[in-house]
């Protein structure tokens, strides 16, 4: 099977990526999904999605960046397949594309957190050669 990796660019397409998307952040209600996405790609948030039967089950938001620590990197936002769709390939395929994308674009390192209690990700992003590298904090404001 051929996985294509396409960047969601319209209305649809990004509209077409709300229930995979809903997997990972079931807090965001679709009717506010569009307009999250095209204000977040004001900061160059973009959106890449691998389809099957021309319907998306994997979907990664992400983004470019430079910093003193890493340098020039790609960032991994989210990255989510549809449960029925796991371990088929797909999610493997897109952070393939991630990496690759990364290149293209003069980066080089690839980045992302990951909720702790995300085990089954924790594990699928190991087997990817990806390593752990730190710990993540938060404080509300």
């Amino acid at each position: 099977m051929s996985i294509t990796i396409e960047i969601a660019r319209t209305d649809d397409e990004v509209r077409a990526c709300y229930l995979v998307m809903h997997e990972l952040r079931p807090h965001i209600i679709e009717a506010v999904f569009l307009a999250r996405i095209r204000r977040q790609a004001h900061s160059g948030y973009r959106l890449a999605f691998a389809s099957a039967r021309q319907e998306p089950v994997a979907v990664a938001g992400f983004r470019l960046g430079e910093n003193l620590a890493w340098g020039r990197f790609l960032y991994v936002d989210d990255l989510v397949t549809l449960p029925a769709h796991r371990s088929r390939g797909f999610g493997t395929a897109l952070l393939s594309w991630l990496k690759d994308h990364a290149r293209s674009q003069g980066c080089r390192q690839l980045h992302l957190d990951s909720g702790a209690e995300r085990l089954a990700a924790h594990r699928f992003y190991e087997r990817a050669g990806m390593k752990k590298a730190g710990l993540h904090f938060v404080a509300e404001l």
